[in-house]
């Protein structure tokens, strides 16, 4: 797969121009993977026009009803968009620092240029995505990140959220309640169960921890909305900052949703800063 090197004395990652991904992200310091995915997968991408499921793949918006488009990496779901399965363009490259730019147009209405940027500072990779809509019609946006943590029974992850969407049939949420199940629930610091875990939380605060023996590894990002995602047996742990919430197009009032009419942008980043733990 072709990709683009970016290292300074602190980390390396490779970006892949298919889907704007990054295929690792390995701390030089302390010789431990930071972002480290299962055979298969990549180790973060961009989510875009939107963020995971929408309940079935439809929506209403300014009186009409939107039919996403059949997805070529899931049979019932235009899952994560269409920005992770896309090729970008290389705009700009330099040892620390990359700039991606998309360009996508889909019959039910999206239709935007989108510009991601990776820049590493010391120990900190900052990833920036900004999403232009280009079309004549408004258009209902959501964006986010979905980096794969690598994570061992060593590891224990802490954040806060106030609340939780529990996994429901075909993964969506089921309705959202207060009470976090204790293996679900970080606002302690903890290893969690090996199993399943699909787990959509509001109210969180913008900021997770990952430590094990050697290091600490913050997530930062600017929303009240984070994804937990792992499976048994994998070395991993999938902290996912978006938008919105899954399904917030069929919610009550859309919530973290924008819409953006022609020209309009919608801007969203992260920070994973890896220190001495």
């Amino acid at each position: 797969m072709e990709s683009l090197l970016l290292e300074n004395a602190h980390l390396r990652m490779r970006i892949s121009p298919q889907g704007g991904a990054l295929l690792g992200l390995e701390s030089l310091r302390f010789q431990r993977p930071v972002l480290q995915a299962p055979a298969g997968e990549v180790a973060l991408f961009p989510m875009l026009p939107l963020a995971n499921r929408v309940a079935g793949n439809r929506f209403r918006f300014n009186e009409r009803e939107i039919v996403l488009p059949n997805h070529e990496s899931d049979d019932t779901f235009f899952l994560h968009g269409d920005g992770w399965l896309n090729k970008w363009r290389v705009m700009a490259v330099a040892p620390e620092r990359c700039t991606l730019q998309l360009y996508s147009q889909l019959r039910c209405g999206y239709d935007y240029e989108a510009t991601l940027e990776y820049k590493l500072t010391d120990g900190t990779l900052n990833a920036e995505l900004t999403v232009m809509h280009r079309g004549t019609q408004p258009m209902l946006y959501g964006c986010g990140f979905h980096p794969w943590f690598y994570f061992t029974s060593q590891c224990r992850a802490q954040f806060y959220a106030s609340g939780c969407w529990p996994e429901g049939e075909s993964h969506l949420p089921l309705a959202w309640q207060s009470s976090i199940p204790n293996a679900a629930d970080f606002s302690s610091a903890q290893y969690g169960e090996d199993a399943w875990l699909n787990m959509g939380y509001s109210g969180w605060n913008g900021c997770a921890v990952i430590e094990n023996d050697v290091m600490r590894v913050t997530l930062l990002a600017q929303t009240p909305y984070l994804m937990a995602f792992r499976m048994s047996g994998g070395a991993f742990l999938c902290l996912e900052p978006q938008t919105h919430p899954v399904n917030a197009h069929n919610l009550p009032g859309q919530p973290g949703l924008q819409v953006l009419g022609q020209g309009d942008r919608l801007h969203f980043s992260l920070k994973i800063v890896v220190e001495k733990g």
